[in-house]
């Protein structure tokens, strides 16, 4: 399992899981296109790097999702798939995906922000909650 939705009164709160935090900040990228689009629809055709950096794992993670948030309302470009890699305080990410194409992705919602609201990161599980502001 990915992901799984948690309760959240006015927001989409998920919870993600990996074998590593580099997957678990790879599901929570894959989370929360799914709150927009129907990820499973977004083909891998076209990769992204990025790199987002932060002082805890918190900071990171927030960097690394807003950073692809930009990405999509800046190049229109959603994103299915995601290489995750630490370096220090860096996240180094190459994202695949492709065009947004609202007839074939089947919007959802969109999601404006990632929140500090809520948000943890448990290495030791491993896994990383996260709430998105739509």
């Amino acid at each position: 399992m990915r992901y799984e939705l948690l309760e959240h009164t006015a927001d989409a709160m998920v919870k993600c899981y990996g074998k590593d935090m580099e997957e678990c900040f790879g599901n929570a990228a894959y989370a929360m296109y799914d709150q927009m689009l129907d990820a499973s629809s977004v083909m891998p055709s076209i990769s992204v790097r990025l790199t987002a950096s932060g002082e805890d794992w918190e900071e990171r993670l927030f960097s690394f999702l807003s950073e692809l948030i930009y990405i999509t309302d800046v190049k229109g470009l959603v994103f299915s798939e995601f290489e995750v890699s630490f370096n220090g305080d860096d996240v180094i990410c190459t994202a695949s995906g492709e065009p947004l194409d609202v007839a074939k992705h089947r919007p959802r919602a969109e999601v404006k922000a990632v929140t500090y609201h809520m948000m943890s990161v448990d290495p030791g599980e491993p896994s990383v909650t996260v709430v998105f502001d739509l």
